[in-house]
C-alpha cells in the first residue's frame, strides 16, 4: 500500500508491501526510501507536530512511539497521512536526466533559471516576536468566538478585500501620532477550516504575502486565530503567527504564483507558473508549509484602552456611541477618556487628517492636557448624538 509522510519538506510517498507492519519496521522503510536516519525520526498522526518548536515539546508527541506496535492498529492504511519531525539534514535524490539526442534536450532560458529557483525552508523570522495587547486581542477573539462562534464568515473561501483609501489615511495619521505603524494582519478560519491537514490555506498564502509584499517591511506578521478543541472536550482560542519567507515574496513580486484557483484545487498546495525544484524533484505544486516562517507570540499591556467599540462590526459607531463612552469615562482626565485607537478613528473622520488628526494623537502619546478647543469640539459631537 501507500502511505503519505509530511515532513518540513513537504509531502512524500512511502510504498509498503505489508500494511500489519510495525512502527519500527516503518521506521526502516523510511529509512531506505525517504533517507531519514532512524535515530532521528519522530512520527504521530498528529499534524500538530509540524510546528513543535524544541525537542521537549516534538517529545510529547508518543502515539507512535512504541516501535513494536502494528500500524494497522492506529488506524493507518491506503492513503493515510502520518507527520515526521526530525533533526538535521539529509540528501534527496535528484531528478533522472532524459538526454534528447546526443547532446541533451533543448532548454530555453526560462528552462534553465526555473532549474536554479529551489524551494527551501527559511528557519529564521526576521521579527523575532509578536506581543499582542492584551486587552485589544482578547476583544478581537471575544468578537469571533463569541459573536461569530467562529461559524460566520465575514468573507469566503475566496476573500477579497475592498479597501478603504481614505479610512487607510486616516489610520496612517493617527498612527503616525501614536509613534505607530502598521506590521501586520490577522484573520480567523472557521471551525470547519480546523479539520483539515493544512495551516494556511493556498488562497490565505496569496493573501498574507501581497500584503507582506505591500508593506515592504520585513517584520511583517501575518496572524491566524482559529478554535482548537482541548482533551476535556472544551474550544479553545488559539494564535499562531508567521512571516512568509523571503522566498514566498520573491516569487509573488516576480509573478510565479497562479493567482487563479480553480474550485476543486488542493487548498494545502500552491501552484506555480513555472517548474520549481523542491526536493530535488521538478514541480509546479508546492506545500503551503514551505512558504510559513513561525514567530513566536507573547502579550503585553498597551498604553491605549480597548474599551471603545470597534468600527466595522455588526453595528456602527456613531455620535451617541461617544456620548456613552465620555460619560462613562467623566472621572478620568480629559486624554485618558479618549486614549483608544477606534475612538480616534471615529473621531478623525471630522478632523483635518494632515493636522488636527497627528496633533490630537500626539497629545494621547505624551499623555498631554488636550487643547482646550479641540475638548469642545469633542464634546459638542457628542452632545450631536
Amino acid at each position: 500500500m501507500l502511505i503519505r509522510i509530511r515532513s518540513r519538506d513537504g509531502l512524500e510517498r512511502l510504498q509498503i508491501d505489508n500494511p500489519n507492519i510495525t512502527i519500527a519496521e516503518l521506521k526502516t522503510l523510511i529509512e531506505s526510501q525517504l533517507r531519514v536516519p532512524l535515530h532521528n525520526q519522530t512520527l504521530s498522526t498528529n499534524q500538530s507536530l509540524l510546528i513543535a518548536k524544541s525537542p521537549s515539546e516534538i517529545a510529547k508527541f508518543t502515539d507512535m512511539s512504541n516501535p513494536q506496535t502494528p500500524i494497522s492498529t492506529l488506524g493507518i492504511t491506503h492513503g493515510s497521512i502520518i507527520f515526521l519531525a526530525y533533526e538535521g539534514e539529509r540528501t534527496i535524490a535528484g531528478p533522472q536526466i532524459r538526454p534528447a539526442g546526443s547532446f541533451g534536450r533543448k532548454m530555453t532560458m526560462d528552462d534553465l533559471i526555473a532549474k536554479q529557483m529551489r524551494i527551501t525552508r527559511q528557519e529564521n523570522p526576521h521579527c523575532e516576536l509578536v506581543s499582542f495587547d492584551r486587552d485589544a486581542a482578547n476583544g478581537f477573539q471575544n468578537y469571533v468566538n463569541e459573536t461569530l462562534a467562529f461559524a460566520v464568515k465575514r468573507g469566503e473561501d475566496s476573500l477579497i478585500l475592498l479597501r478603504d483609501p481614505d479610512e487607510e489615511k486616516l489610520v496612517e495619521a493617527i498612527a503616525l501620532g501614536l509613534g505607530m505603524r502598521k506590521l501586520g494582519f490577522i484573520f480567523t478560519q472557521t471551525i470547519g477550516q480546523t479539520k483539515k491537514d493544512y495551516t494556511l490555506s493556498n488562497r490565505e498564502i496569496l493573501q498574507a504575502v501581497e500584503l507582506q509584499a505591500e508593506s515592504d517591511l520585513k517584520e511583517w506578521v501575518t496572524v491566524m486565530v482559529k478554535l482548537e478543541v482541548n482533551d476535556d472536550g472544551a474550544a479553545d482560542v488559539h494564535f499562531e503567527a508567521f512571516q512568509m519567507s523571503d522566498l514566498c515574496v520573491k516569487l509573488f513580486k516576480d509573478g510565479w504564483f497562479e493567482t487563479e484557483i480553480a474550485a476543486d484545487a488542493d487548498p494545502k498546495l500552491s501552484k506555480m507558473k513555472k517548474d520549481v525544484v523542491v526536493g530535488g524533484k521538478d514541480t509546479r505544486e508546492v506545500d503551503n508549509d514551505f512558504f510559513l516562517v513561525v514567530v513566536k507570540i507573547l502579550d503585553h499591556q498597551g498604553p491605549l484602552s480597548s474599551t471603545f467599540p470597534v468600527e466595522n462590526r455588526n453595528t456602527m459607531n456613531t455620535m451617541r456611541t461617544l456620548k456613552t463612552h465620555l460619560e462613562r469615562t467623566r472621572n478620568l482626565p480629559f486624554v485618558k477618556r479618549i486614549s483608544d485607537f477606534h475612538l480616534l478613528l471615529l473621531l478623525a473622520r471630522f478632523l483635518d487628517v494632515n493636522s488636527d488628526v497627528p496633533a490630537l494623537a500626539g497629545c494621547v502619546r505624551a499623555q498631554a492636557t488636550i487643547p482646550e478647543g479641540y475638548q469642545i469640539l469633542i464634546d459638542s459631537m457628542a452632545a450631536s448624538g
